[in-house]
C-alpha cells in the first residue's frame, strides 16, 4: 500500500497570449497518487480539498481511478488553484493555494511506501507536520520515504532559503527523484550528476534526475545509469514529472523494493532491473506528455505502448 501526502489542487490552464482557461485536478502529491492508481496499486492521499465545486471536480478524479482520499482531508478553505500557463507545451505556474493539515497520524502498519514533496514539504504551517512524519517515519524504518522537491520558484524565495529543507528532507528518503530544471534552480552553474552523487552520500538508496528530452540519470551505491528520452509527439508537459515518479515507485513495489526491510536489496538493485523501471517510469511520463494535463495511463495503456514499441 502506498500513502502520499500532499497538495491536490485545481491547474488552470491556458496558453500565453490566449484567453480560455480549462481546469484539470492537478497537483504534484495528488498526480502521483492518481498514477500510482492507474497503475494498479492500491494508494491512499492525505490532503486537503475545499468543500467548493473545485474541490468536488478533483476528488471525483481521483475516486473515479481508485485513490482513496484520506477521511480528514476535508477543510474549510477553499480549494487551491495552479494557473498553468503553456509555451510551445511548457508550463509555468502562479499559484493561489493555502496549505495546512495540522497533526498527521503515523503510517498504518500495511503501507509500504510513503510518497510527499512539492509545496506539502514547502509552505508553512503545513510542511511542518508533513517534515515531521516524514522524520519519525525515517526512525520507525518500516515503510519507504520517496521525496520529490518539485520545487515552485514563485513560493520559495531565493534558492538559499529553500535549499536547507530540501537537503534535510533528502537525507531522510530512501527514493529521491528532481529535475534537472530543479537542480538547476536550486544549484547554479554545478552539474546535475555531481549533486546526485551528494544526494546519494547524504543518504537515499537511490536519486534519479529527469531531464525532460535529454532523457534520465539515476544513481545507487553501485550503479550509475543513463537513458535517452522516449520520443513522443509533445502536447504538454503538465504533470510529466508526478508520472514519472507513479511509473518509478510501481516499477520498484513490482521489483519487490519496496518497504523498511527491502532499503538495502533496492541499495543494491541490478543494472538490468533499473534499467527496466526507469525505461517504464520514462514511459509512463511520456503518455502523459502526449494528451492535455496530468493525464497519467492505465496499467493496459502502458502495456499497449511497450507492446507497440517491441
Amino acid at each position: 500500500m502506498f500513502v502520499v501526502v500532499g497538495e491536490a489542487l485545481v491547474d488552470l490552464v491556458g496558453q500565453r497570449g490566449g484567453r480560455t482557461w480549462v481546469a484539470h485536478p492537478g497537483g504534484s502529491p495528488a498526480n502521483v497518487a492518481l498514477g500510482l492508481a492507474r497503475l494498479g496499486n492500491p494508494v491512499t492521499l492525505v490532503t486537503r480539498l475545499g468543500r467548493d465545486a473545485f474541490g468536488e471536480m478533483v476528488r471525483a478524479h481521483l475516486e473515479d481511478s481508485g485513490v482513496q482520499i484520506d477521511a480528514g482531508s476535508d477543510g474549510e478553505v477553499a480549494t487551491s488553484l495552479a494557473i498553468a500557463t503553456l509555451a510551445a507545451g511548457v508550463a509555468s505556474y502562479d499559484f493561489r493555494i493555502e496549505w495546512d493539515l495540522g497533526d498527521l497520524a503515523p503510517l498504518p502498519v500495511e503501507a509500504r511506501c510513503l510518497h510527499t514533496g512539492s509545496l506539502a514539504t514547502a509552505l508553512t504551517p503545513g510542511n511542518g507536520p508533513v517534515i515531521d512524519l516524514l522524520e519519525r517515519e525515517h526512525e520507525r524504518g518500516r515503510a519507504t520515504i520517496s521525496y520529490d522537491p518539485n520545487v515552485r520558484p514563485a513560493l520559495l524565495g531565493a534558492p538559499e532559503a529553500a535549499l536547507a529543507d530540501i537537503e534535510r528532507l533528502v537525507a531522510l528518503a530512501d527514493v529521491v527523484k528532481v529535475s534537472d530544471e530543479d537542480l538547476r534552480w536550486l544549484y547554479p552553474g554545478r552539474p546535475d550528476e555531481d549533486v546526485a552523487r551528494a544526494w546519494l552520500a547524504s543518504g537515499p538508496a537511490l536519486v534519479v534526475i529527469t531531464r525532460g528530452g535529454e532523457g534520465v540519470f539515476a544513481v545507487t551505491r553501485s550503479l550509475e545509469v543513463r537513458r535517452p528520452a522516449v520520443p513522443i509527439d509533445l502536447v504538454d508537459t503538465v504533470g510529466a514529472g508526478d508520472s514519472f515518479s507513479s511509473g518509478l515507485l510501481d516499477g520498484l513495489r513490482r521489483a519487490d523494493l519496496l518497504g523498511g526491510p527491502r532499503r538495502e536489496a533496492l541499495a543494491q538493485v541490478d543494472r538490468a532491473t533499473l534499467l527496466s523501471i526507469v525505461d517504464a517510469a520514462g514511459m509512463v511520463a511520456a503518455i502523459t506528455c502526449s494528451r492535455p494535463g496530468a493525464n497519467p495511463p492505465t496499467r493496459e495503456e502502458l502495456d499497449a505502448a511497450f507492446e507497440r514499441r517491441a
